[in-house]
């Protein structure tokens, strides 16, 4: 799914709202996801901790009545975007590590692990990693051969 400015924008917005409740000067909290979660018929994106108490709320336009069946699978990479670019921010929370970013849908069902904030721990985006069997398979058996 290709995502507007505007999009984008609402989504750090959210992101930046997120972080301002767990400011690295402070304490860490014993926190250990945010769930970020996302209403397909309204559009609204809210972030909640793990309690259910929520954080930040916003309404993205260009998600308002979508239909599309990969919705969820859409907005992924799109969130997962926004997240790496304000990458320094988020993983600096003022949160026990590890903690992570997950993609709910409405009705509270993961969707996805968009990002988890750990010294040894990275998440690569599936994007990244799509043919890499392949690669695999390709190098063994030119290693074999020789």
């Amino acid at each position: 799914m290709k995502a507007t400015e505007q999009t984008l924008q609402q989504i750090e917005r959210a992101l930046r709202k997120v972080a301002d409740k767990f400011p690295a000067d402070q304490e860490a909290a014993m926190l250990t996801d945010i769930h970020i979660r996302v209403t397909q018929e309204t559009g609204e994106l809210m972030a909640f901790n793990d309690d259910d108490q929520e954080l930040t709320r916003c309404v993205v336009e260009e998600w308002i009545d979508n239909k599309d069946d990969n919705f969820y699978e859409g907005i992924t990479s799109v969130v997962r975007k926004c997240i790496n670019n304000r990458k320094e921010m988020l993983d600096n929370l003022s949160i026990l590590k590890p903690y992570a970013f997950v993609l709910e849908d409405d009705d509270r069902e993961s969707v996805a692990e968009l990002y988890v904030v750990d010294d040894d721990t990275v998440i690569i985006d599936s994007e990244l990693m799509e043919g890499l069997d392949k690669d695999l398979d390709d190098f063994f058996e030119k290693l074999l051969k020789s």
